[in-house]
């Protein structure tokens, strides 16, 4: 085992901290035993570096260092460390008011209240009614509830714009105490298509499902639903607790979201569970009469399942294995990637889907196959 002693002041910089997110965050594909010795720079960085507050008028802090040490094996941190050192480095006090989920929303003027493309008359914005519901749900009812960022060190995630195209695209990303990271993607393009997509994945204390989430709708015409608790083994007796008995009934109420999803891009005997809600329909109104509620059901039950479960160290590197097996299953296989390339160009479209959808997967080598435009996270109707 290489180590790695990382003094961190109590009251860092936010470009310090940046950093060191940055090269956490991306270990598996940028870091070397060399990088490493980057990381005390970067730390003595901080201690140099003039304190900022939200507003932007400087603020001094104390200076007292905190220890933290990293092992590594080979060229890559140990899963339970890295996740360690991020959780530390996320409860570090920068000396600032802390970003709130509501300011991280608003810098780009979200929630949206009317659509990109001007043309649009007509309830243009056909799932910011999830997208609100899920930022109160997760204000209200998440512990130690914080901002992650969205960038990878050179480009930024958090929103993108083609006004040729009339498309743009905004992501927020967020932890807490029950989960690792909670992502969420909105995708407006007026009629032509509209897309909310979110991910939790719990914390790796819990063996448990990743919930997924996919809203797709085209030209206002097709529209297709995935909601799921993604499992991370292939036997559901092989989490900490059983869940599907609790989704039944939930499915069981809406006939319009059994469906079953087709195997051109994903094979749904992995990661996908029996009780996956799959719908292609062509009614808007199912959105708001099924969609809509079971949704919620299916968020509400799973952050219910994370917290009736005992949570278990000695679990966490299997779990985020299994997450990081997860990611690059979907980094593989998500059809969107042709859609990222054609509208924000391939480089940003590959870091997009590596560093920020599926931030643990390991990259392809030669880069990710981008198919013909597909839309963000989800799978084109047949």
């Amino acid at each position: 085992h290489h180590c790695c002693l990382i003094l961190l002041p109590k009251s860092p910089s936010n470009k310090g901290i940046s950093f060191l997110r940055y090269l956490l965050q991306n270990q598996a594909t940028v870091m070397k035993p060399q990088h490493l010795l980057l990381l005390p720079v970067a730390a003595a960085y901080t201690l140099k570096s003039p304190h900022h507050s939200f507003v932007g008028a400087p603020v001094v802090g104390p200076q007292h260092k905190a220890s933290l040490v990293m092992d590594m094996e080979t060229n890559t941190l140990d899963p339970v460390a890295r996740y360690q050192v991020e959780r530390t480095l996320k409860n570090i006090d920068i000396g600032q008011r802390t970003q709130t989920l509501r300011d991280a929303e608003a810098v780009h003027g979200m929630p949206w209240k009317d659509s990109i493309d001007k043309q649009v008359e007509d309830d243009e914005l056909l799932y910011m009614p999830f997208w609100e519901w899920q930022m109160s749900f997760m204000e209200d009812n998440l512990t130690d509830l914080k901002v992650m960022p969205c960038h990878n060190g050179k480009s930024d995630f958090s929103y993108n714009v083609n006004t040729k195209k009339k498309a743009r695209i905004v992501n927020l990303c967020a932890t807490s105490k029950e989960y690792r990271k909670i992502r969420m993607t909105y995708y407006d393009a007026g009629d032509n298509t509209q897309v909310f997509n979110t991910v939790f994945y719990p914390s790796p204390e819990y063996n448990l499902p990743v919930l997924g989430v996919d809203l797709l709708a085209f030209n206002r015409k097709k529209y297709l639903a995935i909601v799921d608790f993604q499992p991370l083994h292939e036997d559901e007796s092989d989490h900490a607790a059983t869940y599907e008995h609790i989704l039944q009934p939930i499915k069981d109420k809406y006939e319009s979201l059994k469906g079953r999803m087709s195997s051109k891009f994903y094979d749904e005997t992995q990661f996908f569970s029996q009780q996956m809600l799959f719908a292609r329909f062509d009614k808007e109104n199912v959105i708001k009469e099924d969609l809509f509620p079971a949704y919620k059901s299916y968020v509400e039950t799973h952050l219910e399942l994370v917290r009736s479960t005992e949570p278990s160290r000695s679990d966490m590197k299997m779990v985020l294995e299994r997450q990081k097996e997860y990611d690059t299953y979907s980094a593989e296989r998500d059809p969107a990637t042709g859609l990222f390339a054609a509208m924000y160009g391939k480089e940003w479209a590959e870091d997009f889907v590596y560093d920020f959808l599926f931030s643990m997967s390991e990259r392809k080598e030669g880069g990710l196959n981008f198919a013909p435009p597909g839309p963000p996270g989800g799978r084109p109707p047949q």
